[in-house]
């Protein structure tokens, strides 16, 4: 159980952020065993929190706080990966948000929750709380979504409004300047708010008969990418964005799945010698281990967003795991070499 991954393609537009600020963004890349090699491998995926760390040590480098942001203003359709380029040659500008939504998989995967598009918004899911590791993330996501409707218009889409969960940051005022419209803080949502009339637009490239057979292979890599999945892991996409709230109990995961309850104990016993409880508490401690070794989250945040009854529940849980307190584990873990991943055709970087 990790947080999520997301294509490579995703840190082409940190590149050319980089480069347009005089910095040379392999330098950055190879200390988080990057490799141009890798870039190029259709299928290669870096974790959430490599990414996180890798945007902070951007805005380190750049002295930009707001590197999200510019980002979005070098990202492509492309970046997307195929849904990017489907999404080019949609009917209409919403057709190509819900193509983004419905094939978000092939690009990126957040166990946490999902980024959707229920007209006028596109919304964008995000762990909580925020610091310096995944502020630019949410910067990066709306920044990039805004430049594609953009691109896709020639310029003619236009928002209403840009919600974002987290207080205005020291430079908020840049981002009314990049979105052209206002931008509130402190919202439930990190969403992009569309004038209805943008959603209509007919995209430059649209083209019917290539959007078919584009969605076609979106759908086919899908179904590949989903079919050897195991009823554990389908049972924990249920049951990680709800770990902060009343869980589902095992009947009601069983019903979302279009099983008895019976059967799903049953099944999660053959298939992975596992019992429903013990799949929460696994998702706790690998979350857990995670928030602490790569991100800056305080304690209290962390026992949060896990579900704890209180800071003190989650530190003996966290010693009882690790043989270690959370804040031994941050300084160990920070006095840790990267591993030296080398990547390939599929592989992970954490």
């Amino acid at each position: 159980m990790k947080l999520g991954d997301l294509s490579v393609g995703y840190l082409y537009s940190l590149q050319a952020a980089l480069r347009s600020l005089g910095h040379d963004p392999e330098t950055l890349l190879r200390r988080y065993r990057i490799s141009a090699a890798l870039l190029d491998q259709p299928q290669a995926r870096i974790s959430i929190p490599r990414f996180m760390r890798l945007g902070h040590a951007a805005t380190q480098l750049s002295g930009r706080a707001d590197i999200g942001l510019l980002m979005g203003l070098y990202s492509q359709p492309s970046h997307f990966g195929l849904p990017g380029i489907a999404a080019q040659c949609a009917p209409t500008l919403a057709q190509a948000f819900e193509t983004l939504m419905r094939f978000e998989r092939l690009a990126s995967q957040n166990y946490r929750g999902h980024s959707s598009f229920e007209a006028p918004a596109s919304r964008f899911y995000s762990i909580s709380p925020y610091n310096a590791f995944n502020l630019f993330v949410v910067d990066s996501a709306l920044a990039s979504r805004m430049q594609l409707a953009r691109q896709l218009t020639r310029g003619a889409a236009r928002l209403r409004e840009v919600h974002i969960e987290f207080p205005a940051p020291a430079y908020s005022a840049r981002y009314e300047a990049l979105f052209g419209c206002p931008v509130l803080f402190d919202q439930q949502h990190n969403q992009l708010l569309w004038e209805p009339a943008s959603l209509a637009l007919q995209p430059e490239q649209s083209a019917a008969t290539t959007y078919s057979q584009l969605i076609e292979l979106c759908q086919a890599q899908l179904t590949e990418l989903t079919r050897h999945r195991r009823l554990r892991e389908r049972v924990e996409e249920i049951l990680s964005p709800q770990l902060h709230s009343q869980l589902p109990t095992l009947d009601e995961v069983a019903a979302q799945l279009g099983l008895p309850g019976w059967t799903l104990r049953r099944r999660l016993k053959t298939e992975d010698n596992t019992r429903f409880q013990d799949i929460i508490d696994e998702i706790r401690r690998e979350l857990a281990v995670t928030y602490i070794r790569d991100t800056e989250m305080a304690l209290g945040e962390v026992s949060f967003l896990l579900g704890f009854s209180s800071p003190a529940a989650f530190q003996r849980a966290f010693k009882r795991w690790t043989d270690m307190t959370p804040g031994q584990y941050r300084r160990q873990s920070r006095e840790a070499v990267l591993p030296n991943d080398q990547g390939g055709p599929g592989m992970l970087l954490n």
